[in-house]
C-alpha cells in the first residue's frame, strides 16, 4: 500500500491510485469529467491546476503498447476531445502532455495546461515541477479550488453535449 496525500489535504492509502480513481474507490474532487468504456478522465487530484487532466486507462498497464486496437482509437479520440474542450471552454491555448512508464500506478496521461503566471517558473519541461509544486502549496485556496471545480464543470458539460 501506498499513501499517497490528495490537493485537498487528505491522504488515502491504496495499491494503485488510478485503478482507486478508475474504479470509483476514490472520487477525485469535482468528480469524473469524461469516462469511456477504456479510459476515466478526472482533474488531477494532487495539484489544484484549473484543467489540469489526468486520463488513465481502466485497464491496469504500464506502456502504450500494451494498448489494444480498440484502447488506441479510444484514446486519441478522448485525449483530443479533451484538448479541444479545455481551449473553447477554459481559453488554455497551451498544454504539456506527460505520459511515464516507470511510474507506480498505471498508464495515464497529464494534460498540463500553460498559464500566464507559469512563465515565471520558466517556459520549458523544466518548469512544471516547480509549478506544480506551488499549486499544491501555495494555491489550495477556497478561491482556487472553487476555479478549479469550476473548470471541472464546464468541462463536463461541453463534453457529454
Amino acid at each position: 500500500m501506498r499513501e499517497i496525500t490528495l490537493s485537498n489535504g487528505k491522504t488515502v492509502e491504496v495499491e494503485c491510485l488510478s485503478c482507486a480513481l478508475t474504479s470509483g474507490e476514490i472520487e477525485p474532487d469535482g468528480g469524473v469529467i469524461v469516462e469511456t468504456e477504456y479510459f476515466h478522465a478526472h482533474q488531477d487530484v494532487a495539484y489544484p491546476i484549473k484543467g489540469l487532466v489526468i486520463l488513465a486507462s481502466k485497464r491496469h498497464i504500464k506502456c502504450f503498447d500494451e494498448l489494444n486496437d480498440l484502447e488506441k482509437v479510444d484514446y486519441i479520440n478522448l485525449l483530443s476531445k479533451i484538448r479541444k474542450a479545455q481551449r473553447e471552454v477554459l481559453g488554455i491555448e497551451h498544454v504539456y502532455y506527460f505520459y511515464n512508464e516507470d511510474t507506480t500506478h498505471h498508464f495515464h496521461t497529464w494534460m498540463v495546461p500553460r498559464y500566464e503566471w507559469m512563465y515565471d517558473f520558466g517556459r520549458s519541461v523544466e518548469s512544471v515541477r516547480p509549478v506544480l509544486l506551488h499549486a499544491r502549496n501555495k494555491l489550495n485556496n477556497d478561491e482556487n479550488v472553487k476555479s478549479v471545480i469550476d473548470g471541472i464543470k464546464a468541462l463536463k458539460k461541453e463534453l457529454y453535449t
